[in-house]
């Protein structure tokens, strides 16, 4: 899992050269007259999927949804998706649910896309338009080089979709900012983490995918219950389950939820919950100067994965062979 941390800058700049490619795709999508998004993925893919959602609706203004393959393979409904644009996000590009979701969907008349890092699968044969992630074989059964580069390839297609020269500059130059992030130390969370009854992550908008993955890291490789939550929600029900046992760690990203993020921080300091911050003048974890928002989300799974890397390791855990789990996860 160390290792593969730090191939995600060398995948990301892959993305990058791969420019020319996507630039293809997004050209004869033609996403004009499509009445919506529909994402599709699971487990840290999903994570991904709910990225890709805020990258889709706040630079292309087109609506997402988020797919429910169960629909498909357990209910048996083929849903009306014509002229729809539907992205699925896979790495290994066999779970037959994923599988089965977009071969329905591209025969309803919905353009398909698969961004997905096996080439050689099931899925590749079943989707009209293919993006590969290229970030080779993928060892640990935590995924962390391939959802860096799920991340990414999301931001090179919606930037090419929406011709968006800032967003393309952003993403030339996130291979750079994930080299300067593997320096940086979160450890500070970890003595919070040896008497946590449970870890909340929060982030709003582009920042909320990547607080799912990290809360997903937890639970898969600390063995510690955590849930990636908007922090807008946690104004709500959630909060009444924070103690003293549940730290709660932030993402804040230089856009338009910043202010409602360091708010809530500094709320939660008051009431003595034990709150580490990435980003902002308030961030208390180690952080590189602000970028883009939609490319910042990326950038700080690195020192995460890192520290939970370590800590696991420190608790006597292998991080690569979490109990339970398989690489592969075929749902249906």
């Amino acid at each position: 899992m160390a290792s593969e941390i730090g191939e995600g800058a060398d995948v990301v700049a892959n993305i990058v050269r791969s420019r020319p490619a996507t630039r293809d795709i997004a050209q004869r999508i033609g996403i004009g007259s499509a009445p919506l998004c529909v994402v599709c993925g699971r487990g840290s893919s999903g994570r991904a999927g709910v990225f890709l959602r805020y990258l889709v609706e706040t630079r292309l203004r087109l609506p997402v949804s988020a797919s429910a393959p169960s629909v498909i393979t357990a209910f048996r409904t083929p849903l009306m998706l014509r002229d729809a644009l539907f992205i699925v996000i896979s790495q290994s590009g066999r779970s037959p649910d994923l599988v089965a979701a977009t071969r329905s969907a591209r025969a309803s008349g919905a353009r398909t896309i698969a961004i997905v890092n096996a080439m050689s699968s099931p899925l590749t044969d079943e989707a009209e338009f293919v993006i590969p992630i290229e970030a080779g074989q993928e060892h640990s059964i935590a995924a962390t080089k391939t959802v860096i580069g799920s991340m990414a390839a999301s931001v090179g297609l919606v930037a090419e979709l929406a011709e968006d020269h800032a967003l393309r500059s952003a993403l030339d130059r996130l291979p750079e900012r994930l080299h300067r992030a593997l320096a940086l130390d979160w450890s500070e969370i970890a003595n919070d983490l040896a008497k946590a009854s449970a870890v909340f992550v929060a982030a709003r908008g582009l920042a909320l995918g990547s607080a799912g993955e990290i809360a997903l890291k937890f639970s898969e490789i600390l063995r510690l219950p955590s849930i990636g939550v908007s922090a807008a929600e946690l104004q709500h029900g959630p909060r009444a389950a924070l103690s003293s046992r549940t730290p709660v760690v932030m993402m804040r990203l230089m856009d338009e939820t910043a202010a409602s993020v360091d708010a809530l921080a500094e709320e939660l300091r008051e009431q003595k919950i034990a709150v580490h911050i990435c980003g902002g003048p308030h961030g208390s974890l180690a952080w590189l100067t602000e970028d883009d928002p939609a490319t910042d989300p990326v950038a700080m799974l690195v020192p995460a994965y890192r520290m939970i890397e370590q800590t696991a390791r420190a608790c006597g855990f292998d991080p690569d062979r979490p109990p339970r789990l398989r690489k592969i996860t075929e749902t249906f």
